[in-house]
C-alpha cells in the first residue's frame, strides 16, 4: 500500500519534470515535481470527465495523462502567480 503510494508520487513527479520542459517552467524542480503529482490527479480527473479510458497502472497511456494534467497545473499556477 504505502509502496504504491510511494510510486505513484514517483510518476506524478517524473510527469512535472516533463511538464516543466514543455511549458518552459520557470519554477524550480521541486516546485515542478510538486505541481505535477498535483497535475497527475487533475490530469486522471480531466479525463475521466472526458471519458478517456487508460490503464490504471503504470503505462504510457497515464504517464500522457498525467503530463497533460501536470501542463494545465503548472498554466493555471502561471495565472495565479500574475
Amino acid at each position: 500500500m504505502i509502496i504504491n503510494l510511494l510510486l505513484w508520487a514517483l510518476f506524478g513527479a517524473l510527469a512535472g519534470f516533463i511538464a516543466g520542459k514543455i511549458m518552459g517552467s520557470e519554477y524550480s524542480l521541486v516546485v515542478n515535481i510538486v505541481l505535477g503529482i498535483i497535475g497527475s490527479v487533475v490530469g486522471g480527473f480531466v479525463a475521466g470527465l472526458l471519458g478517456i479510458k487508460y490503464n490504471d497502472g503504470f503505462s504510457i497511456a497515464s504517464l500522457l495523462i498525467a503530463v497533460v494534467g501536470a501542463c494545465i497545473v503548472i498554466f493555471l499556477a502561471r495565472l495565479i502567480k500574475r
